[in-house]
């Protein structure tokens, strides 16, 4: 009988995520919002929500270095990252033509975004690894507090990380599908 072998954080390697991690980011997402999201949204919100705003967010990774993978064995098994922009949400397919200016640390939060784990690694501690190196670089840049648009599949993650729920939000898809998401905030120390 094989028996997987058991993760160590030592065979986890956190990185910046790349320009050339966008093809492996995109199917992760896809395997992730499929393969987790389904006890908490139905196929038609998963498809809709895969082709409307869950996608690789290319100004995190290229312009601001804000985004990272969580790496095991060459794989890519996890990615999130944060923001210095307004955007709350979304990846390239969601923007508009909006304006995504930069955020003021001493006024306003910094945004969490786009935390995404393969299925066969969930609850292994990747999610806490990348919103602690969120956290930090978060800090390092002068912001005192977060804020995320977590899905219903998310939220225990970030309430265990410190975040407070503030509203459940509707997001209506072009389609007319509703999306039910939990925006949350939390306070650096």
């Amino acid at each position: 009988m094989n028996i997987a072998p058991s993760i160590n954080k030592i065979d986890l390697k956190l990185r910046q995520a790349r320009q050339d991690d966008i093809p492996a980011l995109a199917r992760l997402i896809e395997v992730s919002v499929r393969g987790l999201g389904g006890r908490d949204y139905n196929p038609q919100q998963i498809e809709s929500a895969l082709k409307y705003i869950f996608g690789v967010d290319t100004r995190l990774i290229i312009e601001d270095g804000t985004y990272y993978v969580v790496e095991m064995d060459g794989y890519i098994v996890g990615a999130g990252g944060w923001s210095r922009r307004k955007t709350l949400y979304g990846g390239d397919q969601a923007k508009g033509e909006a304006e995504d200016n930069l955020l003021d640390p001493h006024r306003d939060p910094a945004k969490i975004r786009a935390f995404y784990v393969h299925p066969d690694w969930a609850r292994q501690g990747i999610g806490r690894q990348m919103m602690s190196a969120c956290q930090a670089a978060a800090s390092r840049a002068g912001f005192t507090r977060l804020e995320l648009l977590a899905t219903l599949t998310g939220a225990p993650l970030y309430a265990a990380c410190g975040f407070k729920e503030v509203e459940r939000v509707e997001v209506n898809l072009p389609d007319g599908v509703l999306l039910p998401t939990i925006k949350m905030t939390k306070t650096l120390c």
